[in-house]
């Protein structure tokens, strides 16, 4: 329902000029005189993104601003200010919200963002978290997902699946690693992986009007990747191509400038895992050849 409500809100929606990239992206682009402004909303469930009893307050808190910064971080933006609501349940309403606010608070001051605003509400169903965040970006200089050619390498930060077993929760958006991208200037197009590394890539190839070829023992999987494989009866390689929530970034660096992408930058990994081409849809490269490649990933039903 998610991916195809989207769609449809996309056709359905006003273009109005001071948008210049309104739904379907990772986020908003509001045009401006001397920057543009970046705006993204995120909304977090007990029951489905967190579990409150699990986790506490706090932690999901933290997760909440994290999403948003991962946003601002995949469209190559400075964060700017915040406005957070809850919609909170009535038993320990109180509690609850405080404990949230301090979440998002740490998480502001070490990426020095303002909680600009929001607004509280109590009912009788589950906590319900959501923030918007405001960034900002030199005009016509922000990362979209729609920059990718054929030709240029696909680029992956860190290690990917496995976040259900803690890094969904405890992550680090990457605004610092996008800030030296931007500097590099090698950056044609991005994303998040939020949905899953095989939605998101499928995400970018469709805004891009390409497809991409994935060496599949090239994707860097997580530790947390290969122990979750040991229960669950999928593959290391399924967890790191379709788990989701990893918010690491999905880039697409033109052929000519990848001698210039760093190994890695503060540590975190920058990996080349195949290529886009003018063929569209998904293809995995092995030894065997070419073949399909699925778009797995989390879907919000």
């Amino acid at each position: 329902m998610e991916h195809s409500f989207i769609a449809w809100a996309k056709q359905r929606s006003s273009k109005l000029p001071q948008v210049k990239l309104g739904i379907g992206d990772d986020c908003a682009l509001l045009a401006g005189s001397a920057e543009d402004s970046v705006v993204t909303t995120d909304s977090l469930c007990d029951g489905t993104h967190f579990i409150l009893s699990e986790c506490g307050g706090r932690r999901a808190g933290r997760k909440l601003l994290g999403v948003s910064l991962s946003d601002l971080a995949s469209m190559g933006a400075t964060p700017v200010a915040v406005f957070l609501s809850l919609c909170l349940p009535r038993a320990a309403a109180g509690d609850i919200a405080s404990e949230v606010f301090e979440g998002v608070l740490e998480m502001a001051k070490e990426y020095e963002v303002s909680i600009a605003g929001g607004d509280t509400n109590v009912w009788d169903g589950p906590l319900v978290l959501n923030l918007t965040a405001i960034g900002k970006v030199e005009p016509d200089k922000a990362w979209r997902r729609s920059g990718a050619k054929p030709g240029d390498a696909i680029v992956v930060t860190g290690v990917l699946g496995g976040s259900i077993l803690g890094k969904h929760l405890d992550f680090e958006p990457r605004l610092r690693l996008a800030k030296k991208l931007k500097e590099l200037d090698i950056v044609s197009a991005a994303t998040d992986i939020s949905d899953g590394l095989g939605i998101d890539l499928l995400n970018v190839t469709v805004a891009s009007r390409c497809g991409a070829e994935v060496h599949l023992q090239k994707i860097p999987i997580s530790e947390a990747a290969s122990r979750l494989a040991q229960s669950s009866g999928n593959s290391p390689l399924d967890h790191a191509i379709g788990d989701g929530e990893d918010f690491e970034l999905l880039l697409a660096i033109p052929k000519e400038k990848l001698p210039l992408l760093p190994a890695e930058i503060d540590g975190v990994p920058l990996t080349p895992i195949g290529e886009f081409v003018s063929r569209t849809g998904l293809w995995s490269k092995e030894r065997g050849g070419v073949k399909q490649l699925p778009p797995r990933g989390y879907v919000h039903s």
